[in-house]
């Protein structure tokens, strides 16, 4: 047992030292993969310590912990990497968007100050939000294990019903351009919608309503990329 625990905190520590950590804006306030170990460390120990009891004649929940976060720490390094990795090459190749990586997730927002946005009652693409949404197509695709979330916002201009059209019609564009001009395999992607329930900002100044006229993006990790990664 000793033999074994001795490899694993020795595989475990080389995973760590060949991490490179990222110094997007993304990920400098928080550390994800640290983070990412710490979930995986916790439940990888209390599955170690059910495998532990379940093996041989059992009483080896003490040793089945430790294997078990030892790995967990592991999995939740490699996960956390490969999400920071994405989302800094968002970053790198849209500046004006904001990127947040929050827990397992990449959370892209743009409003009419970062690429992708719509003029009041609008809900067709221009030619400006087309190109960003180009440089994040060609991401998307780099990175093909992930799950797209588009979810349409809109300010409080118009009635409540007309902006939940809104919002779902202007969600629509973002995902038929990802699918129909980029090629983005349309199984990836699922769209949402909300109006005006979900502000981020005052509507009672024009900034506010500006930024509130948005479309946001998340990408999650696929079942291959947590199955790649240990975690499934």
């Amino acid at each position: 047992m000793k033999t074994i625990l001795s490899k694993l905190t020795t595989l475990t520590l080389m995973v760590v030292l060949t991490i490179n950590f990222s110094s997007c804006n993304a990920t400098k306030n928080a550390n994800n993969k640290q983070k990412g170990a710490v979930i995986g460390a916790t439940g990888g120990a209390v599955l170690g310590a059910v495998l532990g009891n379940n093996v041989g004649k059992g009483g080896k929940s003490k040793e089945g912990a430790l294997i078990g976060g030892v790995l967990g720490t592991g999995i939740g390094l490699l996960l956390g990497n490969r999400m920071d990795k994405q989302a800094q090459k968002i970053e790198e190749e849209i500046p004006g968007a904001k990127v947040e990586r929050i827990d397992d997730k990449i959370i892209v927002t743009f409003d009419e100050n970062s690429g992708v946005y719509f003029a009041t009652a609008e809900r067709f693409l221009n030619a400006t939000s087309q190109r960003t949404l180009d440089k994040l197509a060609n991401v998307i695709k780099e990175y093909p294990d992930t799950y797209i979330y588009v979810e349409g916002h809109t300010d409080n201009v118009g009635s409540t019903a007309s902006n939940l059209k809104l919002s779902q019609d202007r969600a629509n564009a973002v995902t038929r351009y990802l699918d129909y001009n980029k090629g983005v395999n349309i199984g990836r992607i699922t769209t949402s919608w909300f109006g005006e329930s979900q502000p981020v900002y005052s509507n009672a100044t024009a900034d506010g309503r500006a930024k509130n006229r948005r479309v946001n993006i998340t990408i999650k990790p696929n079942e291959k990329m947590l199955r790649e990664s240990g975690g499934n």
